[in-house]
């Protein structure tokens, strides 16, 4: 068995089945015969069944959170948060699933007519990481399941326990067996299960760039579909023509989510000179309000960090940037509560040259970072091989405008903090990954487009 753990106090908060590679197989054989039967069943009927599971967890969200804090360290707020988020993925494609529309096209023989039909993509498998063990699940199996493909997900095994009851509350909304099914256990041996499995037609995966890279490698053999979220290192750019109150709010919401463990997290934080010294105050004052305990509040906190190496990660950052000459105005230490706790932490003083800048961060670390002109941080933001998500923050609507279209990244948001619903396509651009999820464009990473050519209509 695996033990899960507590990482705001170490503690044995539960067990997940270390599954044997026989057990892996057994669970791809039943998502695999499972799917012929699914995918001949009326889009309403699937329909009906993810909005039978969306009501069932909705009405239990709090026990939900409870696991959610107790497996992941996020605060009890923030996981009634993603609770929400999650569950509009449910909800968005038990509707969806009676709007996967084909077309016909003009013909161009004068007996014939022109059809284009989406069928379901076929069995896949998604793997999900610890950062959001609810939503990430949701948005994948509901997404598969309204297509009409059946879905076998490995949740990370640092936060099984929220799926595992994501799947029993599955299986009591009726969604049967081989439909959703889960494994869990040694990750490699997993990932070469989907990946060499020819029947296994889309693999998704929420991760690393490192392992999302080998994940496309190995499934390149057998040519699967494939959706890869993957690393990021957002730019979030601050004008001096900003609302500087609202970029603060915006940036300290986002930064400090999930204690900066999220991929569409602020990495690297350009604040216009002239504006420079107001905004890093503002943003100091507010952060030192933010208290750091664990999760089990009703208002907002930041938790722990995931494990120890995640925790050393952001600590060896920090100390070897401040070795290169930056300072920092507010923590860059680890927080006196001790274990995996560390202090939201502004650095400044900062060069595009120190590891930082090229760093997926993973923790509550503010690195801010001087420019002057326009086209030298659209130069610089884009300076990095990743491409998830961008900030700016702007009222001038044509500057608006020209970072939409200059920004080398999937998302840019513009004068917000907030990202993700269900009803917009989430996904990145260059080593970030390709694919979309959320949205009419999510449920097409899952059909397979087919033409049909009806001839001898006059014979």
């Amino acid at each position: 068995m695996i033990n899960v753990i507590n990482p705001a106090d170490g503690s044995i908060v539960g067990q997940a089945p270390d599954m044997s590679v026989a057990e892996v197989k057994a669970a791809i054989d039943r998502t695999c015969a499972a799917f012929p039967a699914w995918s001949r069943t009326l889009a309403k009927e699937r329909g009906d069944m993810l909005r039978r599971w969306f009501e069932l967890v909705s009405a239990d969200r709090q026990a939900f959170a409870e696991i959610m804090v107790n497996e992941n360290g996020k605060c009890l707020a923030e996981a009634l948060g993603e609770i929400d988020y999650g569950l509009g993925f449910i909800e968005w494609y038990a509707e969806e699933a009676k709007r996967v529309y084909g077309d016909t096209i003009p013909s161009h023989a004068g007996n014939a007519a022109v059809l284009v039909m989406k069928e379901p993509a076929g069995p896949t498998a998604a793997i999900t990481p610890w950062n959001f063990p609810f939503m990430m699940i949701t948005r994948k199996v509901a997404t598969a399941l309204a297509a009409g493909c059946t879905m076998v997900i490995k949740p990370s095994e640092e936060t099984p326990l929220t799926a595992y009851k994501l799947l029993e509350y599955a299986r009591k909304a009726g969604i049967p067996e081989g439909v959703f099914e889960m494994v869990t256990g040694n990750p490699q041996a997993i990932g070469e299960l989907f990946t060499q499995d020819d029947r296994i037609r889309k693999i998704s995966f929420t991760g690393s760039t490192a392992v999302g890279k080998l994940l496309a490698t190995a499934s390149g053999r057998a040519l699967k579909k494939m959706t890869l979220e993957l690393g990021g290192n957002a730019p979030f750019i601050v004008f001096d023509d900003a609302d500087v109150e609202q970029a603060v709010a915006g940036l300290v919401a986002a930064k400090l989510r999930n204690s900066g463990q999220v991929c569409i997290s602020p990495n690297r934080i350009y604040v216009q000179e002239a504006i420079h010294d107001r905004f890093v105050a503002a943003l100091a004052e507010k952060v030192a309000r933010v208290r750091v305990d664990s999760g089990m509040q009703q208002e907002f906190v930041v938790g722990p960090l995931i494990n120890q190496a995640g925790f050393d990660k952001v600590a060896r950052l920090v100390e070897d940037t401040r070795r290169q000459g930056a300072s920092a105005l507010l923590g860059g230490k680890p927080h006196v509560k001790g274990g995996l706790f560390y202090e939201p932490t502004i650095l400044t003083g900062l060069n595009d040259e120190m590891a930082i800048a090229r760093t997926e961060i993973f923790g509550p670390v503010f690195p801010v970072y001087r420019f002057g002109r326009e086209d030298e941080v659209v130069e610089r933001a884009n300076n990095t091989e990743y491409g998830l998500v961008a900030y700016a923050y702007t009222r001038d609507v044509g500057r608006a405008f020209r970072m939409s279209r200059d920004i080398q990244a999937g998302m840019v948001i513009l004068n917000s903090g907030s990202v993700g619903t269900a009803s917009v396509p989430f996904g990145g651009v260059k080593q970030s990954g390709y694919g979309r999820e959320g949205s009419f464009y999510g449920i097409e990473e899952y059909v397979e487009v087919k033409y049909v050519l009806m001839g001898g209509l006059d014979s």
